[in-house]
């Protein structure tokens, strides 16, 4: 039996319980009311992060050479402000990582450094080889013990409520209409503040390292809000996920490159050092590029990366959790070649951000992946995007703490109206618009990109935009519908940026235009200004 839609009011509203979201949860004052929200349970992305946290911890290296890598990854879209910002916050994250007890690996009672991709340095932190493991339990354990933080697991956000005022800043933000799962009533929280720490928009493809969860729904929300986004033609990919029937969405750490990986193509040759002088520690771009033109090449399905030549026991203490999961696939990488495949990983752009992380509209702000920060530029170095989840989650609860009163009194927001709806009795389509649009964004917006492929892809999301929204009109709304929602909106937003980079740079490749602008500056779009 329904007990009918429900009326929530907190001061901070935090959407997802990544590193992000927890971070911002843990940091605000404890005088303020937090509600943090989550699909599931599992919190996100975070967990999958098997590298580690950037930081300069080595005597040897320094603040100015972490800078100068990630401007270099970035390759020339960086905003060096940020990153000068987010690199020198570094070691104040760490230090507060560890007081939330994360366990990070140790080496003669200093911490353990690896290197990874377009790191100069070893400068990444880590636990083993389950950073990401090791990061969200800690952060998990004190939330949960922190008296002003509740967990409402098994809610997805439908659609953010503000005033509706004229310009940036000129509107705020009043709370969000949730979909809880387990009633399918459409609740609403009212909140001083909305944090949106969402993550990502990785499953608009089909092959990806990212959870299910990962659909976008907050670049989404926050465009249909007014705000602004930038630079979303840039998705990452990895370019070793696990090639295998049975290993859905499972990445093959960086830091086996890192520590000695040589990638192969079947017949045993290494290819790397023909595409670039850094080889397998060239940035993700390179690396992904190059797997994906030898195996276009020579028709391969997937290509090898080989560790073998390193002892058993190093790479079973450095990596146990992929050799565990190696086991059970029956590869044993310290004696074969581990099968993999570039994946779409993370999103590099999303919602503009300042460097408190609030949005355009007043009150929202995001943080994680699914904002553009501008620390990543046109590629994401390794290891740099758990450090600015840290960074940005506690900017954020600061700037919170600065606006955000106790006692202060809610607007009143319209109730979700659910009359005019029916249920459906035609899920297959949405099953089937959702293998639609993965498809057709790996097939036309993947790792190589022409204009021609973009404008197909532009036609058939805009179709499929129209009837998703004539569905959505008419239908009680579901979890695979509200995220099938939010996924064909960033698909256009994403293929809308990469139609408006008449270059190749970073992340984002084009046969059509193969040349770097002598001119970079960031894909901007404006709600209302795109179409």
């Amino acid at each position: 039996m329904s007990v009918g839609p429900q009326l929530h009011q907190v001061d901070v509203l935090v959407l997802g319980a990544g590193a992000a979201g927890l971070t911002a949860a843990l940091s605000v004052p404890k005088d303020l009311s937090v509600a943090v929200l989550t699909k599931d349970p599992s919190g996100g992305s975070t967990r999958w992060a098997q590298g580690g946290v950037a930081a300069v911890i080595d005597d040897q290296d320094s603040i100015e050479s972490h800078v100068q890598d990630t401007l270099i990854a970035g390759a020339g879209l960086c905003h060096q402000d940020v990153v000068e910002h987010v690199v020198g916050s570094a070691r104040d994250a760490i230090d507060w990582l560890v007081e939330q007890g994360v366990a990070f690996t140790k080496s003669d009672q200093s911490f353990h450094l690896t290197r990874e991709g377009g790191h100069s340095h070893r400068r990444i932190l880590h636990a083993a080889d389950a950073t990401g493991w090791a990061i969200q339990d800690a952060l998990d354990q004190q939330a949960s013990a922190t008296a002003n933080i509740t967990f409402y697991h098994n809610f997805i956000a439908v659609d953010l409520c503000f005033d509706r005022g004229r310009g940036p800043r000129t509107r705020r933000v009043r709370g969000c209409h949730v979909l809880n799962k387990q009633t399918g009533e459409v609740d609403t929280f009212l909140a001083h503040a909305v944090v949106l720490a969402t993550g990502g928009a990785s499953k608009a493809y089909v092959y990806t390292s990212n959870p299910d969860g990962a659909s976008g729904d907050g670049i989404a929300m926050a465009w249909r809000a007014g705000c602004r986004v930038a630079n979303l033609e840039f998705n990452q990919f990895h370019p070793t996920c696990l090639y295998h029937p049975d290993a859905k969405s499972f990445l093959i750490s960086e830091a086996v490159r890192g520590e000695g990986g040589i990638l192969r193509l079947p017949d045993g040759t290494r290819f790397m050092p023909g595409f670039d002088p850094r080889a397998e520690l060239a940035p993700r771009d390179i690396v992904a590029r190059a797997i994906d033109h030898e195996m276009k090449r020579i028709g391969a399905d997937h290509l090898y990366l080989d560790i073998t030549h390193r002892e058993p026991s190093f790479i079973k203490d450095h990596f146990p959790t992929i050799y565990q999961r190696l086991i059970e696939l029956e590869i044993d990488m310290t004696r074969q070649w581990i099968p993999v495949v570039p994946a779409a990983h993370y999103t590099c752009g999303g919602v503009l951000v300042d460097l408190h992380g609030e949005t355009d509209l007043a009150g929202l702000y995001a943080i994680g992946e699914v904002s553009s920060t501008g620390l990543h530029g046109a590629n994401r170095m390794a290891s740099n995007s758990l450090l600015e989840c840290i960074v940005y989650g506690r900017a954020t609860a600061a700037h919170i703490a600065q606006t955000v009163k106790t006692k202060m009194p809610h607007a009143t927001v319209n109730p979700w109206d659910a009359s005019q709806v029916i249920d459906s009795d035609e899920d297959v389509v949405i099953a089937h618009n959702w293998a639609e649009i993965r498809r057709f964004m790996w097939d036309y917006v993947g790792i190589v990109r022409t204009d021609k492929r973009l404008q197909r892809a532009l036609n058939r999301a805009q179709l499929l935009a129209r009837e998703i929204e004539d569905f959505y009109a008419n239908y009680r709304i579901t979890t695979h519908l509200i995220e099938l929602r939010n996924l064909v909106v960033v698909a256009e937003l994403i293929i809308r940026c990469a139609l408006k980079r008449e270059e190749s740079r970073g992340l984002h490749f084009t046969l059509d235009h193969p040349d770097l602008s002598k001119h970079p500056d960031d894909t901007i779009l404006i709600p209302g200004k795109e179409r």
